[in-house]
């Protein structure tokens, strides 16, 4: 495993939330817009924040409006992601989190070109796990 990244999500107002900690933290910021992917959503819905990257001093933290049909509410509004390098240890620690609580999405090849997977742990705890291709 190659890092631990805190992932927020936002119910439609993840811009003004990356504006003012971008604006705390400095740092450098990428976003990526629904509307710039293939993910199908309602015209309405495009020019929200599908994911955003910012990284200071080398700490990456991340953030979504997350997928319009998902509603967001405290408690469920940070996931924890994995980054790795490996597919092997990747499926291994899925699995292992996975034991006695839910796969919301089995690892799966994406649209962005990486095997990602997401699940909740059997303490609540909501892990995704992205394993990016050479």
């Amino acid at each position: 495993m190659e890092g631990i990244s805190p992932y927020l999500f936002f119910q439609g107002n993840c811009e003004e939330a990356i504006t003012f900690y971008h604006q705390v933290f400095g740092g450098d910021l990428k976003i990526q817009r629904f509307g710039e992917t293939e993910m199908p959503v309602d015209d309405a819905y495009k020019d929200k924040v599908m994911h955003a990257e910012l990284v200071v001093n080398g700490l990456l933290m991340l953030f979504s409006d997350g997928a319009p049909h998902k509603e967001i509410v405290q408690g469920n509004n940070i996931q924890i992601t994995l980054n790795f390098t490996d597919e092997n240890e990747q499926a291994t620690v899925y699995e292992q989190l996975a034991d006695g609580g839910k796969a919301s999405m089995p690892i799966q090849r994406t649209f962005w070109g990486a095997k990602f997977g997401m699940l909740v742990d059997k303490f609540g705890v909501h892990w995704m796990l992205n394993c990016d291709s050479n």
